[in-house]
């Protein structure tokens, strides 16, 4: 079976399609308003470059917070899971799973603040099916668009910044009602831009990290996959005690030449 598959990549009957946003100094960050603390962006530090201090190699120090670019959200970062699993802890079986894609980018492209309804959820599974055990759901709204620019990737102005995401009722009836592995975005974080003054407050935050469940957050190439059938694997840093951290996702497709 391995063989077979590696065969399938070389072939091309398996495309593999990165869904990482390179991790820069320019890569969008979330940005709290005060009094909240942020995290540090991402910077490298040369330590040496063919030169004295290191005359046959070059290596940096990396500096960056844990929820820096394409991450993984632990169940350990949220109030509701403070007491699962932190980032090294997370079984590697469920990193690698089915996706299931959900398009919403004409509503988004109306209206930034569009929330995923259940609605939207039961009319995809009427067409696609229910939403498999271990899947995980990814959210195309079109915002990886913006990705280029900090300040329209975050679209901000004096009322908070204006992303899509999920509705409340939705977050907590993913969460308990689908037995899903995560939920992946195009955004900064998993949760709208204006989540804050939700009830609760970040919701699909509360509600999944709450229940076991994961955030995948800044994916771009989710157009190149399918509604079903796609594979991901979601790489993080096995942090111990880390609450999250900046991940490689691969999806891998059924390709042309299958």
């Amino acid at each position: 079976m391995l063989a077979s598959f590696v065969d399938a990549i070389a072939s091309g009957q398996l495309e593999v399609v990165d869904l990482t946003t390179p991790l820069s100094s320019a890569t969008p960050a979330l940005r709290l308003p005060a009094p909240f603390a942020n995290l540090v962006d991402f910077s490298l530090e040369e330590v040496s470059a063919y030169n004295e201090p290191g005359p046959f190699w070059r290596h940096n120090n990396i500096h960056t917070g844990e929820h820096v670019g394409t991450h993984l959200d632990a169940p350990v970062h949220w109030i509701t899971g403070r007491d699962g699993d932190d980032v090294s802890q997370i079984a590697v079986r469920r990193l690698v799973g089915t996706a299931s894609v959900i398009d919403v980018a004409r509503q988004v492209a109306a209206d930034p603040d569009y929330l995923l309804t259940v609605a939207d959820v039961e009319a995809w599974e009427a067409e696609h099916g229910r939403l498999a055990v271990g899947t995980w759901l990814l959210l195309r709204t079109g915002w990886e668009v913006r990705g280029g620019s900090e300040a329209e990737f975050l679209n901000a102005d004096e009322s908070g910044s204006h992303t899509p995401g999920v509705a409340v009722d939705c977050a907590e009836w993913l969460a308990t009602e689908r037995e899903i592995t995560g939920l992946g975005v195009e955004t900064v974080g998993v949760d709208a831009g204006l989540a804050g003054g939700f009830d609760p407050a970040f919701p699909v935050h509360h509600h999944f990290l709450g229940n076991d469940k994961y955030g995948l957050t800044s994916l771009r190439n989710l157009g190149r996959l399918p509604a079903t059938g796609a594979v991901i694997v979601v790489a993080p840093l096995p942090i111990v005690g880390g609450t999250g951290s900046p991940s490689r996702v691969l999806a891998l497709v059924e390709g042309a030449a299958a």
